[in-house]
């Protein structure tokens, strides 16, 4: 079963309709009043993620069921101009995206490096590469995918011996404690972040 596709963007367009499908799904499927609040938690922290997004994005959101599994996918295609990010970082005091805080500060970044021309992506920080893999040469490739994952991610950290930071991030992130998985694609001008949950 997919839900309808909305239509939103970082200025807010579609956000509510996109609430109102995620109610949906979750009455279809029938779940309990807890379960249905962890799918809006979901819908709200991609919608969040969405509108923190730098420039003028629009995205699809839809949600999926099958079997146990219900899955909430968020696309965008890849077109944040470069050099406008790069201003934005440079305006900081420190050079960096001050807003990559977190496990949904972090994914945001990701999905957002993503979004970049694939002649221009940034090389992302070790912290990242920690949850990528590469479907093709290598992020650069105008052909292949790549794909980044939570629990790819927290596996890494458990066997580099990661900061207390690291971990404390992944105890206090809503999303890390309740998905099940959480998976950033990017394949040729798309790049998809999709949250997986089992009820």
């Amino acid at each position: 079963m997919k839900s309808d596709i909305v239509h939103v963007t970082n200025g807010g367009v579609g956000v509510q309709d996109a609430f109102a499908q995620t109610e949906k799904v979750a009455e279809y499927r029938g779940l309990d009043k807890k379960s249905t609040l962890h799918l809006r938690l979901f819908a709200e922290e991609m919608m969040g993620m969405m509108q923190a997004i730098t420039g003028e994005h629009e995205a699809d959101f839809w949600l999926e069921s099958d079997g146990s599994e219900v899955s909430l996918h968020l696309r965008a295609e890849t077109m944040m101009n470069t050099e406008l990010r790069k201003n934005l970082l440079a305006a900081s005091t420190s050079g960096k995206n001050a807003a990559a805080k977190g496990v949904m500060g972090k994914i945001k970044d990701i999905f957002e490096r993503f979004l970049e021309p694939v002649d221009n992506r940034p090389l992302p920080a070790s912290v990242y590469v920690a949850g990528t893999t590469y479907m093709g040469t290598d992020m650069f490739a105008t052909t292949g995918m790549c794909l980044w994952s939570l629990n790819q991610y927290k596996a890494s950290i458990h066997e580099e011996n990661a900061p207390q930071e690291s971990w404390d991030e992944l105890e206090k992130s809503i999303v890390s404690k309740l998905a099940d998985e959480v998976k950033i694609a990017i394949a040729d001008n798309t790049v998809e972040m999709i949250i997986y949950k089992k009820f």
